[in-house]
């Protein structure tokens, strides 16, 4: 059986990263684990960071009181966690989902979702956590660092959920794309759908060959498909298409492995991210 590993701090974004998930469960026939991660470093500040702020003056009762604190903040954020988890287990199943596993954990939230994912086929997360800062529209760091890092396909779940009825592959010909082609033809999620290919830019003179390849392996798997290469800015161009068409899902290649690709192509990732009110299915 297919597995979807759900990742939820209970912010704002939970409800929708749930029903994302539960979306691709249903789509998929997959089990769902739903991951919850409290970062020691923010959730619990040390000690003795604090005592070291307060000099050697500071009475042992304050640093007893001060220790008694973080404990007591420490029990809070388990039992927040464990609320948060609950309540998710009872929402997939209300959605119908029948295997569904909560899993809490202490520490990297990005080195947690790497150690869980060997066994999931798609990771789901929202696009902004409990700590994101909303009035910049800056996505959280846990986010890209988990897109970077994530070996398997992430779904970046936007604020709401929407059915998906059409999709876009965001098509540059490279093997991020490729492999966002041979998932859509060989997985079930978003078979059915229909389906728009769009490359931007006409700078490479094999644009239009790997272009109607894509385009014709996508028909072959039964995908009704309409195909293009349009010229200009990526961030623009891939915007527009999306809202001209009305688009539900947006498919594209993440960031690339090295320093020198991550420059350009991880500047559209994170714009598009950031930008598209579609959620955002990544690919490695």
């Amino acid at each position: 059986m297919s597995k979807i590993l759900a990742c939820t701090d209970g912010s704002v974004y939970a409800l929708s990263t749930y029903d994302h998930a539960a979306w691709a469960a249903q789509k998929m026939e997959a089990s769902v684990d739903v991951l919850h991660v409290l970062d020691q470093h923010r959730e619990a500040p040390a000690v003795s960071d604090l005592s070291g702020n307060l000099g050697f003056d500071a009475s042992a009762e304050l640093m007893q009181q001060i220790a008694d604190v973080e404990e007591a903040k420490g029990k809070l954020a388990i039992e927040k966690a464990k609320v948060i988890l609950a309540d998710a287990k009872k929402r997939f199943t209300e959605d119908g989902i029948e295997n569904v596993n909560v899993i809490q954990r202490h520490g990297s939230l990005v080195a947690t979702v790497e150690e869980y994912e060997k066994g999931a086929d798609l990771v789901v997360i929202g696009k902004r956590g409990e700590a994101a800062d909303f009035d910049t529209m800056h996505l959280g760091a846990n986010l890209e660092r988990v897109i970077r890092a994530s070996k398997i396909p992430v779904l970046v779940a936007a604020r709401k959920f929407e059915p998906v009825e059409k999709f876009l592959i965001a098509f540059d010909g490279g093997p991020s794309a490729e492999k966002a082609i041979e998932f859509v033809v060989n997985n079930p999620l978003l078979q059915g759908l229909e389906c728009h290919l769009l490359t931007v830019g006409r700078d490479k003179p094999s644009a239009d060959a790997k272009l109607a390849a894509a385009r014709e392996r996508l028909s072959a798997a039964g995908f009704k498909v309409t195909a293009e290469i349009v010229d200009g800015d990526a961030d623009e161009v891939i915007s527009r298409e999306v809202k001209q068409r009305n688009i539900d899902l947006l498919v594209m290649g993440a960031y690339g492995h090295s320093k020198i690709r991550q420059l350009f192509v991880g500047s559209t990732t994170t714009a598009m991210v950031r930008t598209c009110c579609v959620p955002v299915l990544m690919f490695r």
